[in-house]
């Protein structure tokens, strides 16, 4: 396995590229399944995951090709379609569980695996069947598959999830485009990940309103035709990178950015001593004076305070000025890089879903090991800034969610390398 050596090498400088969000293709790309006529994605991001969704889309009988270096993406679900989303390549990444929505307004029918992805903790299935029995899918479990079915299609039905899922509302929202009648879909999670999607469905004759609210209503077509459309900004990237300056000192610009897409994140970063300034291409981060103050954190859905920027928060927080609090609300288990910084001196205390970080003066570099996607990038960032060598092992889960880090970085001023593995 690949690790990344960072060395601590004072204050970065430059610009940063800000790539299509992960997790907004990842949800666009099943949305090929819903028409026979080609999908093309811009600006998508090269990462791990995109070749993984790619691989479970080709499984099921999609033509897909990668053009540009990988920054666009065309699909054609013109051909038979295969119903079944083997546990093989769904084992590997959560967001595969987004074919089960399409296939079944399409096809009718699906048999979906049980999802992997991250140990960050349960993310159930269940508010998912219920989305989709509430269109009128009979879905049972067995040997670890989703079997689902309908009796003369999907149909249109109001129904109110108990928790704002992103990934069932995307589930919902696709399946109901092709549904007879009206959908209605009530406590709707809100994320740009979500209107990203719904303005692509748009673009394929779908009729949706409401994206962004807690509201979401779909009235069904019989079909949606294709369609070229840009991926949004990476939101969780944006963010991280934002810490980089902000960990480190100096100034960095990070191009395609945008603080309506991370409003809650800017002012805790305000809060922390953080200057951000719109420019005409993104948004340029600076420390403002002196060190950062401690703040106090807590994850929410969109547009609260998101949990994938939760790890890398606390990096800047383990040498902040003060004592702060991060409750993580979001996911039960999303604490386990707190015992890798600690390695390298933080100070840190978890209870259950509270961990109280009592800032230092300095952090020192120390071999530590990425838990899941967030946490690895964290201990870069706390890397950065640490006295001597840092090496974060198991950066595979790096892949999936950051493309091209040490050049980024690097073209900053960091001291960054990849230790291919043995």
């Amino acid at each position: 396995m690949d690790s990344i050596l960072v060395k601590g090498n004072g204050a970065l400088n430059g610009v940063i590229p800000i790539a299509g969000a992960k997790n907004a293709c990842l949800t666009l790309m099943p949305a090929t399944l819903l028409s026979e006529e080609p999908l093309t994605l811009t600006n998508a991001p090269r990462l791990s995951d995109i070749r993984t969704m790619t691989s479970l889309l080709e499984s099921l009988g999609v033509e897909v090709s990668a053009l540009q270096d990988g920054k666009v993406i065309t699909m054609s679900s013109h051909g038979t379609l295969n119903p079944t989303a083997d546990y093989d390549i769904v084992r590997k990444m959560r967001a595969s569980n987004l074919v089960l929505g399409p296939l079944l307004a399409r096809l009718g029918h699906a048999v979906v695996s049980l999802p992997g992805g991250c140990a960050i903790g349960a993310r159930p299935m269940d508010i998912h069947i219920d989305a989709l029995s509430a269109l009128g899918a009979e879905i049972d479990l067995r040997d670890g598959y989703l079997h689902a079915k309908t009796q003369g299609g999907l149909k249109g039905a109001v129904h109110e999830m108990r928790f704002a899922s992103v990934g069932a509302t995307e589930n919902f929202v696709m399946a109901a485009t092709l549904a007879k009648g009206t959908s209605v879909l009530k406590n709707a999670a809100r994320e740009p990940e979500i209107v990203d999607l719904v303005q692509c469905l748009r673009r394929m004759g779908a009729e949706i309103e409401g994206e962004g609210t807690s509201t979401i209503t779909i009235q069904g077509v019989t079909s949606l035709r294709g369609a070229t459309h840009p991926v949004v900004t990476d939101r969780i990237e944006l963010g991280t990178y934002m810490l980089a300056p902000a960990i480190c000192g100096g100034e960095v610009e990070c191009l395609g950015g945008r603080i309506d897409l991370l409003a809650a994140f800017c002012e805790k970063l305000d809060a922390a001593g953080i200057s951000v300034t719109e420019t005409e291409k993104g948004l340029k981060v600076a420390r403002k004076n002196g060190r950062v103050k401690a703040v106090d954190v807590v994850t929410e859905p969109f547009p609260g305070f998101p949990t994938d920027l939760q790890a890398q928060m606390m990096a800047l927080l383990c040498t902040a000025e003060g004592t702060s609090v991060l409750e993580e609300k979001i996911f039960e288990n999303r604490f386990m890089h707190a015992p890798e910084l600690m390695r390298m001196g933080a100070r840190i205390e978890v209870h259950g879903g509270h961990a109280t970080v009592h800032g230092v003066e300095k952090l020192r570099g120390a071999p530590v090991m990425a838990t899941d996607l967030r946490a690895s990038v964290s201990l870069i960032l706390a890397g950065l800034a640490a006295e001597g060598e840092t090496v974060v092992s198991r950066v595979y889960h790096l892949d999936r969610g950051y493309e091209r880090v040490e050049e980024k970085l690097l073209a900053c001023g960091a001291h960054i390398e990849r230790i291919s593995g043995v």
